[in-house]
């Protein structure tokens, strides 16, 4: 489907790329990670075609059709869904030819032209569109709405959507989840893991890269390297080449006792048991994954605050809204020092506006809201970018906070953010979103505040930023409110789930997984925050024991053949050799491979279909 062939690529006297080799399979779902700056959105523009490589060979094969999310929407006055539907463009070009031959009256024409709209599936092309526009959150009415009347975040959505409409051979998308709540995410995920061609996708969401990915594609130090699995499974391969060179062994242990302490605090507790078996899992997944983020250059805590006041904040029967109506009421809540909330809920629910009324930008419309005279905020708002001055250095937005502090304070507390050498002293604006999104976060957590509103942190930042950030939420002694896409930073931060939705705001009483299957059952349970409950008769668990020994066996084979790949692929990497007996090798076991996944996602298949029979029991 898609090679590089020694590939050598500069932007500027800037060498991003150098020698990469990999070819990329019909079929496969590509994850490109790597750090901002490594060349990611380059490497999309060399498939594209809009950007030619200083040495070697980019091929794709001959009308090879690439779908891409375009980074600019014209204020279009066309309703959405025919926005849309333009994705897909044999569709139109058929409409366009059969409105021709209507006018001249070419029967011949008109039925060759029913034949192929009939075979591209094109009579149901705009419910095919409606059904991409409502999973991506939009209403019904919405979809016949101008193009011009959406906001910047809604027109992406608008062009991811058109983007799925197209019928391509080679999907490329940069980041679509920027835009989109969790609710959509899951959507989306879905949604591309049924996806027939050839996936690209550039993305610092973990738990979306694994739900999607079965390659890898990592970019770092000018080279690119293309693993076997997700971004899980490339983790840990890529975390035992490293584990010679860890020394991470000190933060891996605190961030390994912050998990444990919470099991051990919450395992007897039922409301709790289910976060706590999610961080036993973490607990084992960060004993094999630390070494990987061995490199990372960034290395921060938050600094401790001065006062815990107790209670934080109650509301007590409160409403808040804009102008007359109220968007949320009831809202009976508390924050004490240590808790760490996660909002769940779709866009235009009442995340945001809770997370403004908490920090005073909302006054309540009804009930009664007290704050502790010792509450110290530190709000991170989700379009907190725009209130940097771009004319101004990093160095210059920290003295403007601290006047007193000695430069060399604030350098130490900015390199922690990766802000080193002159790097501190230069104007932002020609930053990347990534750098600008990290300055802002220092900011904000600089004051040393005991209660965090983090709407969105994530956007933007690469994986070893998150990771990092990760960390440091998971030591921060104050309380947290938190509203991301990130799952990953969600299940690993937070120890209770609120849910908005319904104008309401309540506890959700589950993990982010139990929630995921909340969202696909949510019309059979009266729309309650409860997960869904689990009754298993004898014929059930039956069915269950034998399900599971089907995916553990095919589970243990696929392992077995990832291993012997992944030894081929370390000799040829090694020895720098590519002798036919070897490829041979290496395709018959990637066939095998992909024969063990078929029959796993099978295997998968009839699990989910019994587990939802079992939740109707």
């Amino acid at each position: 489907m898609l090679s590089f062939s020694n590939v050598t690529l500069r932007r500027g006297a800037r060498k991003l790329l150098e020698n990469a080799t990999f070819t990329v399979h019909a079929g496969w779902r590509v994850g490109l990670v790597g750090r901002n700056g490594t060349g990611k959105s380059s490497l999309f523009a060399m498939v594209l075609g809009e950007l030619s490589p200083d040495l070697g060979e980019v091929q794709l094969p001959r009308q090879v059709e690439i779908a891409w999310v375009a980074q600019e929407t014209p204020a279009l006055p066309m309703p959405a869904i025919d926005f849309v539907l333009d994705g897909d463009t044999e569709l139109r070009r058929l409409e366009a030819d059969l409105a021709v031959a209507e006018a001249k009256h070419d029967a011949a024409r008109i039925a060759k032209l029913h034949d192929r709209l009939n075979a591209i599936g094109g009579y149901a092309a705009r419910s095919r569109a409606a059904k991409l526009l409502d999973g991506l959150g939009f209403a019904n009415e919405a979809q016949a709405r101008p193009v011009a009347s959406f906001s910047g975040g809604w027109r992406m959505r608008l062009n991811l959507a058109r983007a799925l409409m197209c019928r391509s051979d080679l999907l490329l998308l940069d980041e679509p989840t920027n835009h989109l709540d969790l609710d959509t995410v899951i959507w989306l995920q879905d949604w591309l893991r049924s996806y027939p061609g050839t996936l690209f996708i550039i993305s610092h969401d973990r738990e979306f890269l694994d739900a999607v990915t079965t390659h890898t594609l990592h970019l770092h130090a000018e080279s690119a390297t293309l693993y076997s699995g997700n971004y899980s499974q490339f983790e840990r391969l890529r975390a035992e080449r490293l584990a010679q060179q860890t020394a991470q062994r000190e933060q891996q242990q605190r961030q390994l006792a912050h998990l444990q302490a919470f099991v051990d605090r919450f395992r007897a507790q039922a409301t709790k048991a289910r976060q706590a078996q999610s961080r036993l899992k973490m607990i084992e997944r960060i004993q094999l994954t630390a070494p990987a983020h061995a490199d990372s250059e960034f290395n921060f805590s938050f600094r401790a605050p001065l006062k815990l006041p107790s209670p934080m904040l109650r509301l007590d029967r409160v409403a808040v809204g804009y102008g007359d109506k109220p968007q949320l009421s009831g809202l009976k809540l508390g924050l004490e020092p240590g808790d760490r909330i996660g909002l769940l809920g779709p866009n235009g629910a009442g995340k945001s506006t809770l997370i403004k009324l908490i920090v005073g930008d909302l006054a309540a419309m009804q009930g009664e809201v007290k704050r502790s005279p010792e509450l110290k905020i530190g709000y991170f708002a989700q379009h907190q970018l725009e209130s940097l001055d771009m004319k101004a250095s990093p160095l210059l937005h920290l003295r403007r906070i601290d006047k007193d502090a000695t430069e060399q304070a604030l350098r130490d507390y900015l390199g922690g953010f990766n802000f080193r050498g002159d790097r501190v002293y230069e104007a932002i604006e020609p930053f990347s979103g990534g750098e600008k999104a990290r300055l802002a976060l220092a900011l904000v957590v600089y004051p040393q505040p005991n209660l965090l509103l983090l709407d969105e942190p994530t956007n933007h930042l690469d994986l070893d930023m998150r990771h990092a950030l990760e960390l440091a939420l998971q030591e921060f002694a104050g309380a947290m409110v938190l509203v991301s896409h990130d799952r990953h930073l969600v299940a690993s931060t937070c120890d209770t789930l609120w849910r908005v939705a319904d104008g309401r705001c309540e506890a959700f009483d589950g993990d982010l997984d139990d929630y995921a299957r909340w969202l696909g059952s949510r019309g059979n349970d009266g729309g309650s925050g409860k997960a869904p409950e689990k009754v298993l008769d004898a014929a059930a668990k039956a069915q269950q024991r034998a399900l599971r020994h089907a995916v553990g066996k095919l589970e243990s084979q696929m392992g077995k053949a990832q291993a012997r790949l992944e030894q081929i692929e370390s000799a040829l990497g090694d020895a720098g050799l590519y002798e036919a007996a070897r490829k041979k090798e290496l395709d018959k076991l990637l066939d095998e491979q992909k024969t063990l996944r078929d029959k796993l996602a099978d295997v998968e298949a009839r699990w989910l279909e019994a587990m939802e029979q079992l939740e109707a029991v």
